[in-house]
């Protein structure tokens, strides 16, 4: 199932790459390879029309279990990365190890945290989900801003860290550890884990008092919790940083459909997310 939507997805990509010869306006990624240690992971990456440095977002991806297919992390990342490069942005959504395109690169983190979920329950999923929070997951997005630096059409001034789920947590720590970043986009951080994993909730807390970069942190109302919203906005405002917590009605009909607002009502968040990028980046 899994290979033959990506299957579709590299037709559909084909099929747009012709009609922009035709002189269609039709925004299409390129498959970029991004070496991560001894791992070589694939990204897509897309790019306004025209000439010159652009803004530049990177984006992290959530946890996909392999044996999941409800969401598909490519059709999933497209969905972003049209809408950024319509808005003047370089959008790279890497695939990290295990996961989608980067499949047969290194191991999945999700598959791994259900694993150690089922051999030592909530404590010893916890323990799996921080230790490569912290480790190859980090890594991998690390690659991914090298990368970026090298490119000729990236501003490098000009870099903003997104990220969703597990991969908002992800992008909190990568936030941490890259000060030259100049804005995070948190959708849904921690949203299933935050309630579960005290480990997580301190680590992210730790993160978010080291950041000095503006952060926008979004829910929709009936997201799994609201928790991790309220928690990283109180720590910001006792410290006076700079960020927007931005928590959008109830949206779908489960919790797992709020969850993943970002991807399925992008016209939820479009013009909040880009007047808070714009400011950053292009004013």
């Amino acid at each position: 199932m899994r290979i033959m939507k990506e299957i579709f997805i590299l037709f559909i990509f084909s099929f747009y790459s012709i009609a922009h010869l035709y002189g269609q306006d039709i925004t299409v990624p390129d498959t970029v390879s991004v070496r991560s240690g001894k791992l070589t992971l694939k990204g897509l990456l897309w790019r306004p029309p025209g000439k010159g440095k652009f803004p530049t977002v990177i984006f992290c991806h959530g946890g996909y279990e392999t044996d999941d297919t409800t969401y598909d992390t490519v059709e999933n990342i497209s969905i972003l990365g049209q809408v950024f490069a319509q808005k003047g942005y370089i959008f790279l959504g890497i695939l990290r190890r295990g996961v989608g395109l980067s499949r047969t690169q290194g191991v999945n983190s999700a598959d791994l945290m259900a694993k150690a979920f089922k051999e030592n329950g909530q404590e010893g999923r916890n323990k799996v989900q921080l230790e490569h929070l912290e480790t190859d997951q980090l890594q991998d997005m690390l690659a991914g801003l090298s990368f970026l630096r090298k490119r000729k059409d990236v501003d490098t001034k000009r870099i903003a860290i997104m990220g969703h789920s597990f991969g908002g947590s992800l992008a909190l720590l990568v936030a941490e550890h890259e000060p030259g970043l100049k804005a995070a986009v948190v959708f849904s951080g921690a949203g299933y884990s935050w309630d579960r994993s005290p480990q997580l909730r301190m680590r992210l807390i730790r993160a978010v008092k080291n950041i000095s970069m503006p952060v926008m942190i979004i829910h929709a109302q009936n997201d799994y919790s609201l928790n991790p919203g309220y928690g990283l906005d109180s720590v910001l405002n006792q410290l006076y940083k700079p960020h927007l917590l931005k928590i959008y009605p109830k949206f779908g009909n489960t919790n797992r459909e709020a969850h993943n607002l970002v991807f399925l009502n992008t016209k939820t968040w479009e013009t909040d997310v880009f007047k808070f990028l714009d400011e950053i980046l292009k004013h």
